[in-house]
């Protein structure tokens, strides 16, 4: 019997990438709307991506077979 395909859960491919070294990353939230009171160093930093917390990693890998 062949082995069974798991499927990738979408809303998180969306939402991780993952590094060739495991890392898990996400873009922080807070930079959508209502950004005129936010200040440009704030904004600035919310541009980069973030590495996710070493506790998260592993359900996000379980939502994310092949990545």
């Amino acid at each position: 019997m062949p082995k069974i395909k798991v499927k990738t859960k979408k809303s998180a491919a969306k939402r991780y990438r993952i590094t060739k070294n495991g890392k898990v990353l996400f873009s922080k939230m807070g930079r959508r709307h209502i950004l005129t009171k936010k200040s440009s160093k704030r904004k600035r930093k919310l541009r980069k991506l973030d590495v996710l917390k070493s506790c998260e990693v592993k359900r996000a890998r379980k939502l994310l077979p092949y990545a």
